[in-house]
Parts: structure tokens; C-alpha cells; sequence
């Protein structure tokens, strides 16, 4: 089994590991998983009946209530106080997140009012998500031991640089259950290499580069998926019982096919990008990436190919590679990076049309492919040496540089 690594805030990172459960400790799980969805659909109607009557409904106030419910309920009692004391630690978490997401947003004049609330988790639209702190559970002889006595066995696919702090013990889609721990972060120096590079995102090249060894091709996971999934998808609509009416066995059975092909293709971008970004951050010291948003891609007709190139997951992946090593990460604002010379440093007058891929300055007659120059156009503007870079003289012309302010370095 394969073990991801993703930041998990400052200073820390997730080692996600697979777990071996028997079918009585998933009994106990999903009964644990019961009663932190109770919890949570509690703090949802408290927060709602707060705000209705104006007043405040902050993490001390849930947990005296949850102090309260399990005196009064000998269900509650039976779970872990530690894991449902999470819960509504990361209830106050999002509600506070997702209102300052609404701030903003919003004007001043039109923030009265707005809910403080989060949804409710329904017993079959949210999987299982247990979050326990350092008291909650502990490492012994290989395997997880978690409060409540629930022992799991751990696939160790590789050890864990240093002792966790806190564990997160879900479900995905499939059923699978994994364990999530929560470690410092130790970096992982690399040798120097005294090279740089730009990366433009794009969608005919996922990544296009200041290298030619390191462009990324679209890989087009989904698009030689889509036989199959139009496969089960028929099946589905198919064998689809009418409203109001338990689903067949054929039809979950054709759901689930279609779920694991979905999440096949997910894990192919990831284990790309991941392979990518290693490569790219193992060859250069420093790395000038396009601060790219592919999100106003979604409503337009390249969506389809734009979410099969993955760019958001390839970007993210770069990003946490270059933290794990210490490289350093240049996040460069995209505006105008089409329309820049990356020789001579003048813009063109107008925005050239997508189906135009080579880029011609008009005022120093250079001629290069469209998406290599706006990658070069990212060393620039952060301010890095274009010399270092392939396909770029040292003895050239001075390059002027259109560096945006408050690029942040990572």
C-alpha cells in the first residue's frame, strides 16, 4: 500500500497509512462515527437557534453541552470523550473559517445577518472521520490503539520520521479505512545544483517548462477511463430502483465499480504529479511557478480537459515537495505572462487568442513557443537568473524585469 504526505498547517505533515480492520472493530468505528455525527448535528441546531435568538454559541458553550449530554445519555457515554471533544474543536474551526470566507466576500452592508453555522452530516452522505489528540490513542508492537479499545493493524509502508502528535482514522468512498498522522516536519536537504526554472501551467501540457527534460505531457487518466465508466454508468441507470425504494445489489454493485474507477484515476494524477515534482525539485534549486487558479476554467469548454489535467493537485504537489526540501518556491502572479516578452520585456497590445501557440515580439523580433515564453516570463518576474535556465544565453541582452510585488517565497 502506498503512503501519502501532504502538509498538515506550520511546521507539520500528514503520513497517511492503510488500515487493516476486522469487521467487529468496524462495528465499533461506525458506532463511534454515530455518536460524533450526533455531536455535530447537536452543535449545527445550537448554533442555528443561537444566532436566531442573537446570541453566542463559542466552543466553551458546546462543550458544556456535550458535558451535559453525557451525563444525561448512557449511548454518549459509551465513546471516547476525546474524539467527540475534537469534533467540536473542528466544528468551531470551519464555522469560524467559513465566516470569514463570507466576510470576505461580502460588503459591510450586507453581512447582517449571515448564518454561523455549519451543515448537518446525514448518515449516508458523510463517511467516517474520527480525529483523535495525543491522549486518545498510541503505537504498540506495530499496531494502533485507539480509545475505546479499538486496536487496528497498520500497513507500515514506511516508518514515521518522529512521533505523531494526533491521528485521524477515516473511510473513503470505497470503504477503505486509513490512518492520517500528524508529524513535525523535518527537511530533507538536497545537493545543490545551481539551476532554476519557470513552470507555466497550461491545458494542451499540464506543465510547460523552462526545460524541455521537464515538461509535463496531459496524461488523459480520465479520458481512456471513459469507456469503462459510461460502462457501470449505464448499468446504473439501468438497474436504478424507482423513488422511495431500497437500491438493488446489482446497483450498489455497479455503483461501487464506478467509485473505484473514480478513484483509480485519482490516485494516477496524484502518483504523477507527486513523480513530477520530486524530479523538478530534486534538478533545481529554485523554482518560479505560475500562481495559477484553474478554477474560472470550470465554466468554460475546456473544463472537462482542464480537470483531467489536474493543475490545482500538480501545483500543490509541487509546492509541498519544494517545502519537504528546501527548495525555493516562487509563486508568480499570472497576469499578462501570455502578453510579456521574456527577451526584451515589452507587452503586446492585445491578448493573444488561444489558438495562436507562438509568440512573436513585435519590438525585438523574438520567436518562441507560447507557453515556453510565458515560463521564462515566471523567472523573470521572480527575479531569478534567467542564465541558469536552459535554452537562455548568460552573455544575452540585460532582460528587464516585470517582477510583480509581494510574490511570496515558500
Amino acid at each position: 500500500m502506498t503512503t501519502a504526505q501532504e502538509t498538515a498547517g506550520d511546521g507539520h505533515a500528514r503520513y497517511t497509512y492503510r488500515l487493516r480492520v476486522p469487521s467487529t472493530a468496524a462495528a465499533v468505528l461506525e458506532a463511534e462515527w454515530a455518536r460524533c455525527r450526533w455531536v455535530w448535528n447537536e452543535c449545527v441546531a445550537r448554533s442555528k437557534k443561537a444566532h436566531a435568538e442573537d446570541e453566542k454559541c463559542g466552543p466553551a458553550r458546546l462543550d458544556k453541552m456535550l458535558t451535559e449530554a453525557r451525563a444525561r445519555m448512557a449511548w454518549l457515554r459509551e465513546g471516547s470523550s476525546v474524539v467527540q471533544q475534537q469534533l467540536i474543536r473542528d466544528f468551531g474551526k470551519s464555522r469560524a473559517k467559513a465566516l470569514k470566507d463570507i466576510k470576505a466576500r461580502l460588503p459591510q452592508q450586507q453581512r447582517a445577518g449571515m448564518p454561523k453555522y455549519k451543515k448537518y452530516k446525514k448518515k449516508h452522505q458523510a463517511d467516517a472521520s474520527l480525529n483523535y489528540t495525543q491522549r486518545g490513542f498510541r503505537l504498540k508492537d506495530g499496531r494502533l490503539h485507539l480509545a475505546g479499545g479499538i486496536a487496528l493493524t497498520v500497513v507500515w509502508s514506511r516508518e514515521l520520521p518522529k512521533p505523531p502528535s494526533s491521528v485521524r482514522v477515516y473511510r473513503d468512498s470505497l470503504g477503505h479505512w486509513y490512518a492520517s498522522f500528524v508529524v513535525p516536519t523535518t527537511t530533507e536537504a538536497l545537493p545543490v545544483t545551481g539551476r532554476v526554472i519557470g513552470i507555466d501551467w497550461g491545458v494542451k501540457e499540464t506543465a510547460t517548462t523552462t526545460s524541455d527534460h521537464h515538461d509535463l505531457p496531459h496524461a488523459e487518466y480520465s479520458k481512456k477511463a471513459a469507456k469503462r465508466l459510461a460502462h457501470y454508468q449505464r448499468m446504473m441507470a439501468r438497474r436504478r430502483a424507482p423513488k422511495g425504494k431500497a437500491q438493488s445489489k446489482g446497483y450498489r454493485r455497479a455503483q461501487q465499480q464506478a467509485a473505484k474507477l473514480h478513484k483509480k484515476v485519482a490516485r494516477q494524477r496524484q502518483d504523477t504529479a507527486r513523480k513530477w515534482a520530486k524530479r523538478v525539485v530534486r534538478d533545481h534549486d529554485a523554482m518560479a511557478v505560475e500562481d495559477f487558479k484553474p478554477r474560472f476554467l470550470a465554466k468554460s469548454t475546456m473544463a472537462r480537459k482542464a480537470a483531467d489535467a489536474a493543475i490545482g493537485a500538480t501545483k500543490r504537489a509541487l509546492v509541498e515537495m519544494g517545502r519537504k526540501h528546501g527548495r525555493a518556491v516562487h509563486l508568480v502572479h499570472p497576469a499578462h505572462t501570455t502578453m510579456d516578452c521574456a527577451q526584451c520585456g515589452a507587452r503586446t497590445k492585445h491578448a493573444l487568442p488561444l489558438s495562436e501557440r507562438t509568440y512573436a515580439c513585435t519590438a525585438c523580433g523574438a520567436v518562441a513557443p507560447r507557453d515556453k515564453n510565458s515560463a521564462h516570463v515566471m523567472l523573470v518576474r521572480a527575479g531569478l537568473n534567467p542564465a541558469g535556465a536552459d535554452r537562455v544565453r548568460a552573455d544575452g541582452p540585460p532582460v528587464r524585469s516585470q517582477r510583480e510585488p509581494g510574490i511570496p517565497r515558500l
